[in-house]
């Protein structure tokens, strides 16, 4: 039978590069690693590695496998922290997957709610850049719980805790602001623009290009840039407009900021691959009642008018 020993020693392995490294890591002896693991392959019942010169590289069987044994030792120190959580703990580590853009905007607010609240358990934060790579990793047990859209045939628990809008930002002045629909605008009226864009493997890139597209364009890229804030502050520095989630546009910002019409919106839910424990429901929770969705600051800004403040 299959053991947890047997699936950490095979992650190890993968993880280190060299069964020498592994052994040293786990503190065993490289025999006795060699042992087990060749045990877990007779289980198996086909060679999980390639031993290379300087290197080990993984075989079809072993790639099937090495998911489902990260996936199975996440859930037993899950399983090791829910028990003594239930015997009355209240310290331990919540693992938290997110996309990078809601790292910037949504979760600050509701982390430092959480920490007053539970000061005793620490929060680890696994940041993506896209949602299919967050899907794949929660899937492959690396958080307790994934902060992102909703995700596609997800079999686990889904909860929705609200709906990010997101904004066109441009330079202060831009005679767009001065159309009679403003402070919104329609993105067919900055088709002609060189735009503010994201890296391809952004989710975000991916967001500009559909509603673009549902616009009736394709946006010509001026800059592209990783993260949401740079992209807005290279817009109000007159580079081309962007879109970017309200939350990630600070107090004060300098450029202007308008309200696609019709609206760019994105769902936002929290998942987990089962049962969330006491402590990720508390987080869920907490990230319902404090994630700023739409900051006062910008709810006042499209009210009062396009420009600085």
């Amino acid at each position: 039978m299959t053991t947890l020993r047997q699936l950490e020693y095979l992650v190890t392995i993968v993880d280190e590069g060299s069964f020498t490294r592994a052994a040293e890591r786990l503190h065993v002896t490289q025999p006795g690693l060699s042992h087990q693991f060749q045990a877990l392959e007779r289980e198996v019942g086909a060679p999980l590695l390639e031993r290379l010169p300087r290197a080990v590289r993984l075989t079809p069987a072993g790639r099937a496998m090495l998911p489902h044994a990260r996936a199975a030792l996440a859930d037993a120190e899950r399983a090791a922290t829910a028990a003594r959580r239930a015997a009355g703990i209240a310290t331990g580590e919540l693992h938290l997957a997110t996309l990078y853009s809601l790292s910037v905007g949504v979760l600050p607010a509701a982390l430092g709610a959480w920490r007053d609240r539970y000061p005793g358990v620490r929060v680890r934060l696994f940041e993506h850049r896209h949602t299919d790579d967050l899907i794949a990793a929660m899937a492959a047990g690396q958080a307790d719980i994934a902060v992102g859209p909703p995700p596609a045939d997800w079999e686990g628990p889904v909860r929705h805790v609200g709906t990010e809008e997101f904004l066109v930002v441009t330079r202060a002045g831009d005679p767009v602001a001065a159309l009679d629909h403003a402070p919104r605008v329609r993105l067919a009226d900055l088709a002609e623009r060189e735009w503010v864009h994201f890296t391809p493997d952004s989710g975000l890139a991916e967001l500009l290009e559909h509603a673009c597209a549902a616009a009736g364009f394709h946006p010509r890229v001026a800059v592209r840039t990783e993260q949401a804030p740079s992209a807005a502050n290279y817009a109000a520095a007159g580079l081309g407009p962007t879109l970017v989630p309200a939350n990630t546009v600070p107090p004060h910002f300098a450029g202007t900021v308008l309200r696609p019409d019709p609206p760019v919106q994105r769902p936002l839910t929290a998942y987990t691959r089962t049962n969330p424990d006491p402590v990720a429901a508390a987080f869920v929770d907490v990230l319902a009642e404090h994630a700023p969705l739409m900051p006062r600051h910008i709810r006042k800004r499209l009210r009062d008018g396009a420009g600085p403040r």
